[in-house]
């Protein structure tokens, strides 16, 4: 069977695994979706007042993430096409998850997952870069978003000769995390996005449609 028919559905159903969601609902019985930001990741899973779950949540997530690029390297070793094509596919399945509506996370955990599989010393660099800001200024949406746009400069460092669609996974990737930050920036550039720690409103709840 053609490894790619294979490895990226896979992929994408690994990565649109709603963990945040998943454990909020059975543990705490509520939904993550209606709480804080209304986000699924780590972050606002902490923010609700399970810590623990909010650590649960990351490793979960980024774990995630890192199967779907091992599995692939799996089926295709040496092929990093095919790795790329499967951390890209995990990662916009977190961001949009077939079993919520397409409404999923921002995709930093995941995204760090995927890089770790594919070039550690890279994935290792920007995690570097994500716990300086965050200490520094203690906001993890700007921290992910310089965090996500520094993997390229990294990336590309440790990757001699990459090909196309080694250059497009490494872009689009930090790409879509930075996007999907668009709400968070808006906040940082008023000045009214909350550190990490501080309080937050209830979010409104989820739409359901029938």
């Amino acid at each position: 069977m053609n490894p790619w028919l294979l490895t990226l559905p896979l992929a994408y159903l690994l990565g649109s695994i709603p963990f945040g969601y998943l454990l909020v609902r059975f543990v705490r019985h509520e939904d993550i979706r209606a709480t804080g930001s209304g986000n699924i990741g780590a972050t606002n899973v902490a923010r609700s007042g399970a810590k623990g779950l909010g650590i649960l949540t990351l490793l979960l997530d980024l774990g995630k993430a890192f199967a779907a690029v091992r599995i692939a390297q799996y089926f295709a070793p040496g092929v990093s096409d095919l790795a790329v094509a499967a951390a890209v596919a995990a990662v916009v399945g977190h961001v949009f998850p077939l079993w919520l509506g397409f409404r999923g996370g921002k995709g930093v955990a995941s995204a760090l997952g995927v890089f770790l599989a594919l070039n550690w010393p890279s994935a290792l660099s920007i995690l570097g870069v994500f716990l300086v800001i965050f200490l520094l200024t203690r906001y993890v949406s700007l921290a992910s978003i310089l965090g996500a746009a520094s993997f390229p400069i990294f990336g590309f460092a440790f990757v001699h000769h990459p090909s196309p669609m080694v250059i497009f996974g490494f872009l689009f990737i930090p790409i879509l995390v930075i996007v999907k930050h668009h709400a968070n920036i808006r906040r940082l550039l008023a000045g009214t996005e909350s550190r990490f720690g501080a309080g937050s409103k209830t979010a409104k709840p989820p739409k359901v449609t029938t």
